[in-house]
């Protein structure tokens, strides 16, 4: 039930967010192949070096830590909707290069830089608006199961997706398989475009108020999640995550295909085993907090995520692909129930006026990290050896979960309402929400009386936080 007391239909009967989650489904499977097919060509075709091969990463996500804090207060300004749509337009036609460069045998890894920063830079915005767009389009109240659903596409995705876009890019051979991963990003704007709904029009302070500056803008959003106890401690974890795992992911695939190996079906399966982790993560997300909390969920599903990273350098050579897969399926459910509930519990207590800012924000402060933790990890495994630089960085990983063990976080039963400040945040003053008594550990309504369906995964990323 909605929170007035009447019966909600089931968002597969919303038109409207049908065309969101079919989109999103779409492109998803493209981007499957192309996730295998990019770090094939970058390996295989072009016989990238560690360094060079690590630069991908870090200049695919540079654009997190150059544009996101612009990105947030543009989507609070923007629609939403044609945010969305130009930017799968513009990611299609940068894919489309690839293949065209092939065909005249002038590839290079340079291209493929180029490719990742603008590609990088249209899904900073396309991300932003991606969260920030789903309230519009459902009843907030109906959040969890939207976003729950989304998750299912993402998981679906990986499942099915990636083992089969091994055998795509086995067959078309990897610079041609993207031309299906640029066909789904044109068939998800034009499922994007049919959607009937006008989003509000979100404005900053009262009637006649000139709207503050850009400079402004950006540093409400900062103060807001800065001066939270909880988003700042989940904005530390989440960060600190994404630094240390990328400094082994950013040559993993190196490691997997030259170093050991796998021949590039076996690699797109892995794919399989992280997305039947998301799959099951997608299912339990939603109940485990009923079980032991939403605030304890938080925090044990990004401890669990350590343990699991740490099993691919520590893998036998001759048992490496069962290590690996375990090691994504167990990663896959952690980073799953990790985001559905603390994406849950920022989109709930923070105002309309500011969800572009605060996924903007947010975005800075995890995912830009990401290029960092690549740059380490390129380095380390070419000075170290990519093994070393993988083993390094996952022992890392084992401490992120601190940041919210020492935070108000854990003791969160269930998600709070939006607060006084919140609503007064509405009309234009800047705080942030307290935490209400319900806030107790054995305090409050059950997790679906509360939020009866909210949540977020990243439906374009597969790194551990959101």
């Amino acid at each position: 039930m909605s929170a007035t007391g009447t019966l909600r239909q089931s968002l597969w009967r919303h038109a409207d967010f049908m065309k969101v989650w079919t989109a999103a489904t779409v492109s998803l499977f493209g981007t499957s192949i192309s996730q295998v097919a990019i770090p094939v060509i970058a390996v295989l075709v072009l016989h990238a070096s560690p360094f060079e091969f690590a630069l991908i990463a870090t200049i695919e996500f540079l654009p997190w830590l150059l544009f996101t804090l612009p990105a947030g207060v543009w989507v609070d300004r923007l629609p939403r909707r044609r945010i969305l749509i130009a930017s799968d337009v513009g990611r299609a036609l940068m894919l489309l290069t690839i293949p065209i460069a092939t065909a005249f045998n002038v590839l290079t890894i340079y291209q493929l830089y180029v490719i990742g920063f603008l590609n990088g830079v249209l899904t900073v915005f396309f991300d932003v608006a991606d969260q920030s767009y789903l309230p519009t389009v459902v009843e907030r109240d109906q959040l969890v199961e939207g976003n729950s659903k989304l998750q299912l596409s993402s998981s679906s995705a990986q499942l099915l997706g990636q083992p089969a876009g091994g055998a795509v890019v086995a067959l078309l051979t990897a610079p041609f398989a993207v031309i299906l991963d640029a066909i789904s990003y044109i068939a998800s704007a034009f499922l994007l475009f049919g959607i009937k709904r006008q989003e509000p029009r979100v404005e900053a302070g009262t009637m006649g108020e000139k709207r503050p500056g850009m400079r402004a803008e950006i540093a409400e959003g900062l103060r807001y999640i800065l001066g939270n106890p909880m988003l700042s401690k989940i904005a530390g974890a989440t960060g600190s995550s994404n630094l240390f795992t990328n400094i082994s992911f950013a040559v993993l695939p190196l490691y997997l295909l030259e170093e050991v190996g796998l021949s590039v079906p076996a690699y797109g399966a892995l794919g399989g085993f992280y997305g039947g982790g998301v799959l099951l993560g997608a299912l339990v997300a939603d109940r485990i907090p009923r079980l032991i909390g939403v605030g304890r969920t938080i925090l044990w599903s990004i401890a669990l995520g350590g343990p699991a990273g740490l099993l691919v350098p520590l893998a036998p050579r001759d048992l490496v692909f069962p290590f690996v897969a375990t090691s994504f399926f167990l990663g896959g459910i952690s980073n799953v129930v990790y985001n559905v509930n603390q994406v849950s519990l920022r989109q709930a207590i923070t105002p309309e006026r500011m969800l572009g800012r605060l996924n903007g924000t947010m975005r800075f402060l995890v995912w830009g990290t990401m290029p960092i933790g690549a740059v380490i990890g390129g380095v380390l495994a070419q000075v170290l050896g990519v093994h070393t630089g993988i083993l390094i960085g996952a022992i890392l990983g084992l401490f992120p979960f601190l940041s919210i063990l020492f935070s108000p976080v854990p003791s969160l039963k269930t998600i709070p309402e939006p607060a006084v400040e919140a609503q007064a945040a509405e009309r234009g003053e800047v705080q942030a929400p307290t935490i209400p008594a319900t806030a107790a550990p054995d305090a409050g309504p059950p997790f679906e009386a509360v939020l009866e369906g909210e949540v977020e995964a990243d439906p374009r990323r597969r790194r551990p936080g959101c």
